[in-house]
């Protein structure tokens, strides 16, 4: 959507005022049907990549989930990452169902900033909390590409700063200045999983970042390195309280923000 948006601007530079209202409100109606065509797989493999990523991956894929007794054709899934772990796991299950199962976990291959949420454009920061994709890439130039909603209302009611920075995508390559590359390799199966879900409906598809994995001895630890830094311990033990929440159930969670920016995790 936001790639066709673009568009406009370059080809109605030294057209009148009507003309671009005209073409504004026609080039936003095919985006916007782009974007909710109910075939998503059959306008996704217009795309050279996605063409390419099916004929390598599909069968793989197909095994993978067939496994976990899920049918490629018929899943949503959920994405988890940890940053220190520096790991990325796809969750899926059949859409009637509200249970996950873990399908696979991919080296996160790259990783900017330090552990701690994203704040300000040009921190370097990856984000932390709870997220979705809200858009395809295909034509990425880090391969394929999966935006994320950042900032989030949490986010901007988190940070002072002027500008929160944005386009944080899950990508291919494996260069970052906060983003979650995965290898060109990689983000083939994680863009195809994403489709698939699209594809059976699922609008938002989450995507939870956190900085380390919650076990009791990581809390201990970080809680004394981190000592100097309340707000921050305060943060995380915010994430944790929906992460415990989320591996001990292995559902979606329910998330609302208050506020003072804080997520709240409704049962």
């Amino acid at each position: 959507f936001f790639i066709c948006i673009f568009s406009y601007f370059f080809r109605t530079l030294y057209t009148t005022r009507k003309e671009k209202t005209m073409k504004m409100l026609l080039l936003i109606s095919l985006c916007l049907f782009m974007e909710n065509e109910p075939d998503f797989v059959k306008q996704q493999k217009k795309y050279p990549r996605v063409r390419n990523a099916y004929q390598e991956k599909e069968t793989l894929l197909r095994q993978r989930l067939q496994d976990a007794g899920l049918s490629f054709d018929n899943i949503h899934i959920l994405i988890t990452a940890y940053k220190q772990e520096e790991s990325l796991t796809v969750y899926a299950k059949a859409p009637k169902d509200s249970v996950y199962k873990k399908i696979t976990t991919y080296r996160i291959c790259a990783r900017s900033g330090r552990l701690g949420p994203k704040r300000r454009q040009g921190d370097l920061q990856v984000p932390e909390g709870f997220y979705h994709i809200s858009h395809f890439n295909p034509a990425s130039n880090y391969h394929l590409s999966l935006m994320i909603n950042y900032p989030n209302r949490s986010d901007r009611l988190k940070s002072q700063a002027s500008n929160l920075g944005g386009s944080i995508c899950i990508h291919g390559n494996c260069v970052t200045i906060g983003c979650l590359p995965m290898t060109d390799n990689h983000i083939k199966e994680i863009y195809l999983y994403a489709v698939q879900a699209r594809q059976n409906g699922q609008k938002n598809i989450p995507v939870y970042i956190f900085p380390f994995k919650f076990s009791d001895k990581n809390v201990v630890r970080y809680r004394e390195t981190y000592k100097a830094y309340p707000d921050l311990l305060d943060f995380w033990d915010n994430l944790r309280s929906g992460h415990d929440l989320f591996i001990k159930d292995l559902k979606e969670l329910n998330v609302s923000v208050d506020r003072l920016g804080n997520y709240l995790f409704a049962k």
